[in-house]
């Protein structure tokens, strides 16, 4: 499955918005950034791998693959009406799949944008 372009952020000024005035927590791996959306049914995403995180393009898109697959695997268990922006940091490249991904679910639980599954309430017949 592929994220629709229409999730994706790609104006200056939202990536701006959200590294302003959003809530924002780190890892070694990258930063995530979240602001609330004035659309309570629309969740935008913006990856941001520059060359800081490494000088390579191979391992920048490397790391972007990466953290789309991770979106289009947990992105519906997200809280919708938000923006959501990850920095990805030197160390990004060095990192593997699973170490990714288990530093993006940290994040979002910490931000407490993760709606985690909720257990099935038993019948007490």
């Amino acid at each position: 499955m592929r994220l629709p372009r229409r999730l994706s952020m790609t104006r200056r000024e939202e990536f701006a918005a959200v590294r302003k005035g959003g809530e924002s927590l780190a890892t070694r791996n990258f930063v995530m950034a979240t602001l609330p959306h004035a659309d309570p049914e629309l969740l935008k995403f913006g990856l941001i791998t520059s060359r800081q995180s490494s000088r390579k393009a191979v391992v920048r898109n490397r790391i972007r693959r990466h953290l789309r697959a991770i979106l289009v695997k947990h992105g519906d268990k997200l809280e919708s009406g938000r923006y959501l922006v990850m920095v990805a940091r030197r160390k990004a490249g060095e990192a593997s799949f699973q170490e990714l991904e288990a530093d993006w679910l940290r994040l979002a639980r910490r931000l407490g944008i993760l709606q985690e599954d909720q257990p099935m309430e038993q019948n007490p017949d």
